[in-house]
């Protein structure tokens, strides 16, 4: 044993000596990024311009409504007709598309609508990088370059000569939107003001906008059609057209301003982050935030694609959540009024279904000021609301998805001292939201430990039953943990309780979690392959591991734990027949496991519990070698605002949290020889693994700060300390 430490420890310095390490000060990680990446397939991801966090997502939209182009843009497109500044990333949701500019030579080119005014475009004459998309806009033989501050889109126009036009379509909606009432005001000769509000998947939503050009435009057209509704006009659509006469290479730059408040607030914006116009200043001022958040993790060694693929996943799991107050910290909030931070930032655009899993345990350590200010966001959201957020942006909550995820968002704060929120305010609010007896199902749930598939909930379309019970569950352990650090015994013990009510749905025949009627009987004929409307975006085989909180307790009700790595063989090995008809969130498939949605995320990390530790790591390294690829369609699901990213960075790294709040991370396999996190204490988390390829995928064996560790988990508080873990990999499983 000492003759192999000491090789692993000779090996390590020669590793350490030998690495040809750039400056990470000075490395260009924003230019590493591919914002192309999820584009394609099933991503739903935009490739424009956004700062970290950003208000703005300045982005091309190809023009065309259906679900593949839900992020404005799908990449097997050829048109371009517009660049509107705000999107979401990764969502099956069709919502946003404001504030569309188009510039263009006289005449255009326009189709019949909905492409409307547009231009062809090729993928060999277009760029992207972290805050910076370029693309040449074929008919019209104009370059467009794109770049954002937080809240401030800058575009640069470079045209060919002759006349020419810059289009701004506030009429124009695609997919779930749908306009409600538009304005266009011209301020003066290179500055107009305006707002945009519409209906979609966020109800009465308000983008506030200022707008300034370069260069005072020679005549402006204003094009208004009033907007019909039940046969009476409601409301005003604006097109305005700006003209210029352009000489050959002649560069037009657009500035705009959003706000969720007023046009003063846009102005103020717009003052405040771009007060002049240079494109080039505000696009290095923008690579220069990427740079310092993706410097935040430095990684050496592995293939270009790897350090591709890495980056561009840090980089999307910093679009959402989004900055949603203006400079001066006011907001638009969900009670209809006008609300402002103690000094902070309110944060909106919350998939907490998606993003309590991994997302926002990442942020604990490379965003920690802004988790504190996530969580009073929330807290203000249940000041306006009544209730913590599920699915919120743009001041309005949409309920998508199930559960009360901003619960374990707060409590892993909270337990991890993170932040000057009000922890007593926050303990009431999860309780009070926990205890909703209206809403979707709670107060079955609490009378009957279990939610009833045979009563439909009026709030809710679906029912999802089985999987509100299992995602209840989870999070009122949250709230009993949170309870009992805080001395609050009686609330401890009630959610404690509650927290074991997956117990209730579990069948010990056939060993699945499975739907129950109102009378306790489990639903006849059931099946885990199924797709039903019992269980949330997933089947009975996907959802039986949902316990984050109590794996132990689950093994047991499975059999121990050889029936548990039986069922999870079973899981990875039993493959949908050929001719199935899978459902379109079921993908990345291996077995019955579907990585590319987050149900099954943790999965995989369960064999640590029984001993099989081998078999994380296999499948955890044929997901990040397979599923995650440098390509346009290389996510294998819906990217749902860096929940899919965060997976794979956690697992790169070399840990996940299988119990987004437990305070302990399963180890897998690294994906780097070498790998640091810069925390905000000052230490240095290193990960160090110098002989790990793609074939040496095993783990012998592992030592932290120099002693061998033989243990599958690491905890909080050795990421804290900046511990230094070194494994040695192979390429056979380590022999029992």
């Amino acid at each position: 044993m000492k003759l192999k430490t000491l090789f692993l420890s000779l090996s390590l310095l020669l590793f350490l000596s030998c690495t040809n390490r750039s400056n990470d000060v000075d490395k260009d990680y924003a230019g590493i990024v591919n914002p192309f990446i999820g584009t394609d397939f099933t991503g739903n991801t935009y490739p424009g311009a956004q700062a970290p966090f950003g208000m703005v997502q300045l982005s091309p939209d190809n023009g065309l409504p259906g679900w593949d182009r839900i992020a404005g843009y799908y990449y097997p497109d050829s048109t371009i007709a517009g660049f509107s500044h705000t999107h979401l990333s990764g969502t099956g949701a069709g919502d946003l598309y404001d504030i569309s500019f188009m510039p263009v030579t006289l005449p255009y080119k326009k189709a019949e609508e909905p492409l409307g005014i547009h231009s062809k475009f090729t993928h060999d004459k277009e760029e992207a990088s972290a805050g910076y998309y370029k693309v040449h806009l074929t008919d019209y033989n104009i370059w467009v370059e794109l770049t954002a501050t937080e809240r401030t889109g800058i575009q640069r126009y470079t045209f060919p000569g002759g006349e020419a036009a810059v289009i701004l379509n506030l009429r124009k909606a695609m997919n779930w939107d749908a306009t409600d009432d538009t304005y266009i005001e011209v301020v003066d000769s290179v500055t107009i003001k305006g707002y945009r509000f519409s209906n979609g998947w966020a109800k009465g939503q308000k983008v506030y906008f200022v707008s300034r050009f370069s260069k005072p435009f020679a005549s402006v057209q204003l094009d208004t059609l009033p907007i019909i509704r039940e046969n009476q006009p409601d409301g005003t659509s604006y097109i305005a057209q700006f003209n210029y006469t352009t000489t050959p290479g002649e560069q037009i730059e657009v500035a705009t301003s959003l706000s969720g408040v007023s046009m003063e607030g846009a102005m103020n914006n717009l003052l405040a982050e771009v007060p002049t116009n240079d494109f080039d200043k505000y696009l290095a001022y923008t690579k220069k935030l990427w740079n310092s958040e993706l410097g935040k993790i430095n990684i050496n060694g592995g293939s270009k694609d790897d350090q591709v693929n890495f980056y561009t996943a840090l980089y999307h799991s910093m679009l959402a959540p989004t900055i949603y107050s203006d400079v001066d910290g006011s907001y638009y909030g969900p009670d209809g009024n006008i609300h402002k931070t103690d000094g902070g930032i309110n944060y909106s655009t919350f998939s907490l279904w998606d993003t309590y899993r991994a997302s926002h345990p990442l942020f604990t350590y490379t965003q920690p000021e802004r988790v504190n200010d996530m969580v009073k966001s929330f807290l203000a959201f249940y000041d306006q609301n009544g209730r913590l957020p599920v699915w919120n942006f743009y001041g309005y909550e949409t309920d998508m998805m199930i559960g009360y995820h901003s619960v374990p968002v707060i409590v892993d704060a909270y337990l991890k001292g993170i932040g000057n929120f009000d922890a007593e305010k926050a303990l009431e609010a999860c309780v009070a939201t926990a205890n909703i007896d209206s809403y979707r199902g709670i107060k079955q749930y609490k009378e009957l430990g279990y939610i009833p598939f045979n009563q439909e909930d009026e709030h809710n379309a679906e029912n999802w039953s089985l999987s509100k019970t299992l995602e209840y569950a989870f999070d009122d352990y949250c709230i009993a943990v949170m309870a009992q650090q805080m001395g609050k015994t009686d609330i401890a013990k009630e959610f404690y309780k509650r927290s074991e009510n997956y117990r209730n749905v579990f069948n010990k025949e056939n060993g699945f979690m499975q739907p129950k009627d109102s009378k306790g009987n489990f639903q006849k004929n059931f099946s885990p392959d199924e797709y039903t409307e019992y269980i949330c975006e997933s089947n009975g085989w996907q959802y039986l591991w949902s316990v984050q909180h109590n794996i132990n307790d689950l093994i047991d009700l499975m059999g121990g734990k050889q029936r548990f790595e039986q069922k999870l063989d079973s899981m990875f090995t039993y493959n949908p027949t050929a001719d199935e008809d899978l459902p379109i969130f079921s993908t990345g498939m291996i077995g019955q496991y579907a990585h590319g949605n987050e149900p099954s995320h943790h999965v995989i990390y369960l064999y640590n519990a029984v001993d099989a530790p081998e078999k994380t790591q296999y499948y955890i390294s044929k997901v990040m070698n397979e599923l995650y690829r440098n390509t346009p369609d290389g996510l294998c699901g819906n990217e749902d605002c860096g929940q899919m990213s965060a997976w794979y960075i956690f697992s790169a790294m070399g840990f996940y949290p299988v119990n987004p709040i437990g305070g302990v991370y399963e180890l897998g396999a690294p994906l780097f020889p070498e790998l640091k996190l810069k925390l905000a204490n000052g230490k240095t988390l290193t990960i160090l693994a110098p002989n790990v390829s793609k074939e040496n995928i095993y783990v012998n064996g592992i030592t932290i700060d120099g002693k061998p560790y033989d243990k599958t988990q690491i905890t909080h508080d050795q990421i804290m300390n900046g511990a230094t873990i070194v494994f040695d990999m192979q390429s056979e499983p380590k022999s029992k």
